[in-house]
Order: structure tokens, then sequence, then C-alpha cells
């Protein structure tokens, strides 16, 4: 299997290949070197000797092949366990990313309900925008928030004005009750003294009646 090297961008992956390349290139030439001797014929010393030394040379790139595919493994088990907790917290803050999305449509759903609950101050008989700002022309450019409570609070003072002026004029009218009820009662004792009286001259009248 061919390997794309252009995909392996990791150092030690690299030296690994490369040291893979040159350990093939490296067998593949003892191959031919020893498949170029006649099986008939006895090697010179000298072929046998760069025979010798190819192996061991290859043997020597084998062990170090393995000690970069060793190091290779383990860097590859490292990578795999730092993607796999990278991949834990991508999937906690995804999680957490959908509660607060869940949580944000939650929101905006109470903050539509509230914005259409029919609340009782809407049905408060406030005087008219216009004869409240005639008023209170301070308030002119007010959000729509603070121009509700301004009028409000308007409405608030003027019957806390009004209740106040009906309590006066409420014990005005108990006064003038207990003023006429006194003068009632003054009256109706007067009278009585006056029968007592006109009851006590009847006599006298009787004697100046008889004289006359």
């Amino acid at each position: 299997m061919t390997i794309d090297v252009e995909i392996v961008k990791d150092p030690n992956l690299s030296t690994v290949l490369d040291a893979s390349r040159d350990a093939r290139l490296q067998a593949l030439s003892l191959v031919d070197q020893i498949a170029a001797v006649d099986p008939g014929d006895n090697a010179s010393l000298e072929v046998q000797q760069e025979t010798s030394k190819q192996q061991k040379r290859l043997i020597t790139n084998l062990a170090q092949l393995r000690g970069l595919h060793r190091a290779a493994y383990f860097g590859a088990r490292q990578t795999k366990s730092t993607t796999s907790e990278a991949r834990q917290e991508v999937d906690r803050l995804h999680l957490q990313l959908q509660n607060l999305y869940y949580e944000q449509r939650h929101l905006q759903g109470e903050i539509k309900a509230c914005e259409s609950y029919d609340h009782t101050y809407q049905q408060l008989p406030l005087i008219p925008l216009e004869e409240f700002l005639a008023v209170k022309p301070d308030h002119a450019d007010d959000e729509e928030n603070a121009l509700m409570i301004a009028r409000i609070e308007h409405e608030r003072s003027e019957r806390e004005a009004l209740e106040q002026k009906r309590m006066e004029l409420l014990k005005r009218k108990q006064k003038l009750i207990a003023d006429n009820k006194k003068r009632k009662d003054d009256l109706a004792n007067l009278d009585k003294e006056l029968e007592k009286f006109i009851d006590a001259a009847k006599p006298i009248q009787k004697l100046f009646e008889k004289n006359v």
C-alpha cells in the first residue's frame, strides 16, 4: 500500500516513513545482490563481505525502524488519548450550548408571554396621553415604559388628592350634620321650655281676663 507522504505532517511519522522507505530500498537492493550470484558458483570473499555488511546494515536499520515505530505507536496512543479528551470537552461544551439554547428559547417564550399578558394597568382609566403631556411636558421624550409609569404615578397622585378632598368634605359633612342635630335638639328644648312657660302663664292670663 502506497502512503501519500504529503498527508503526513507529523515529524515523528515522517521520520518513520523515511526510515521504512530506506529499509525497503536497502532490502530490495540486498535481494537483488544475492539473486545476482549464481547458485552454482561460490561467491567471492569480497562479495560475501559486502553481502554481510549489507545484512548488518539492514538489521541495524530494521532495529532503528522498530524503535521509531514503537515511539510512533506510543505517540499515536497519546494523541488518541488527547483527542478523546478534547472530544469529550467539545461534547461537554456542545451540551452546554444546547442547554443555553433551550434556556434562551424558554426565556424568549416567557418574554413573549409577558408582553402579551393583559395586565390590569392597561385597563386603568387614565387621562388621554395628550392631556397628560400638556400637564407634564417634561415626559414628552420618555420611552414607552417610563411614560406609562409616569402616567400611572400621575393618576395615583391625582386620586390620592381627590380622596383627601373627599375625606375633608366627609368630615365637614359629618360636622354639619352634628351641628344641625345640636340645633334641632336646642330648638326642641326651646319648644319644651316655651310650652312650660305658656302653661305657667295660663293662670295669670285667666286672672287678667276676669279683671277685664
